[in-house]
């Protein structure tokens, strides 16, 4: 694999986090919100995740800018770039899919909500996260550059650390006893091996 190649991997794994995201973004619109946090720390991760994982890095295929932190790309960075692309996106998808009407892009609780505990949900109190941290992950291996490829994990980390404790505040307020049960059998984004 080439580094060409590799970088065409990561904007085609953007379009398709695009492609996915989508009609759930449209359609959560119709539907009413009962509860939302929307704090400050809200406002900001959200942003930060997308700079680290689709602003800087196209701004720099785009035009080379931190071309001074590049480093030397082999194949097998590639293949496991790719590898770890498929993931993210079938994770993705799997648990868009699974939220169906229950999906908001913020800490929302929408009208008829209902707590989502099959499909990968079975596994993982997160896997929407989980998947973002494989695509932080396919992006470090994709582009060879300590600034552009690393840039998804720092996004994906702040968003991930700035949010995940509301949002299991916001469950546990909303689905109380049944929610707590959940928590104490599911991991958070990896799964519990025992």
């Amino acid at each position: 694999m080439t580094e060409g190649a590799a970088a065409f991997i990561w904007l085609a794994g953007l379009v398709a986090w695009f492609v996915i995201r989508l009609p759930y973004q449209r359609r959560a619109r119709r539907i009413r919100i009962v509860a939302a946090q929307r704090t400050l720390s809200e406002r900001l991760v959200l942003p930060a995740a997308g700079i680290g994982l689709s602003v800087i890095p196209a701004f720099h295929l785009a035009t080379g800018v931190f071309g001074f932190a590049d480093y030397r790309f082999r194949p097998w960075m590639g293949w496991c770039g790719l590898a770890v692309e498929v993931l993210f996106l079938a994770l993705f998808y799997a648990s868009h899919r699974q939220l169906g009407r229950n999906w908001s892009v913020t800490l929302e609780i929408r009208d008829k909500h209902r707590l989502v505990t099959d499909g990968p949900y079975r596994y993982v109190r997160h896997p929407m996260y989980s998947s973002f941290w494989l695509w932080a992950i396919a992006q470090a291996f994709l582009l060879p550059n300590w600034v552009a490829g690393l840039s998804g994990i720092a996004g994906v980390g702040l968003l991930y650390f700035g949010r995940v404790g509301a949002e299991e505040a916001l469950m546990q307020k909303s689905f109380g006893d049944e929610y707590r049960s959940y928590a104490a059998r599911t991991g958070r984004v990896v799964p519990r091996i025992f």
